[in-house]
């Protein structure tokens, strides 16, 4: 199976100078955990998770205060379409992130969670022999 396959279509762009409770809240209302952050004036693409925002809240900073892009992370690995399952799991596991932006001719075109691989496995797995 191919993260095309199993990712949502469904991409929460935001901006930098989101604050991090206007995030939190527009993730909320998508039932997502991550959001993509355009930053033109940075020149890329980054994400901004839940536990971005968890973390922040930890450390006692203010949601209403805090920006996006503060919190994103840049160095992004993305996912093509076209990639196994597999292949995504693995960049996961290897980097520690739960989430992963999928790319098409530089486009965000989607993101591939773990939750969305487990949904694509768990009912292979349930009928395969023991």
């Amino acid at each position: 199976m191919l993260v095309r396959d199993a990712m949502s279509t469904v991409v929460l762009t935001i901006g930098p100078d989101h604050t991090l409770r206007q995030s939190a809240a527009l993730m909320s209302a998508r039932r997502i955990g991550a959001a993509v952050v355009l930053d033109p004036d940075a020149g890329g693409i980054g994400i901004l998770t839940e536990r971005d925002i968890l973390n922040s809240v930890g450390l006692g900073q203010s949601p209403d205060t805090e920006r996006a892009h503060a919190h994103t992370t840049t160095d992004v690995v993305f996912a093509a379409p076209t990639w196994t399952l597999e292949e995504a799991a693995h960049a996961m596991a290897h980097g520690g992130f739960r989430h992963l932006i999928v790319l098409d001719h530089d486009e965000p075109v989607g993101i591939v969670s773990v939750r969305d691989i487990i949904r694509c496995w768990a009912p292979m797995r349930q009928h395969a022999p023991a």
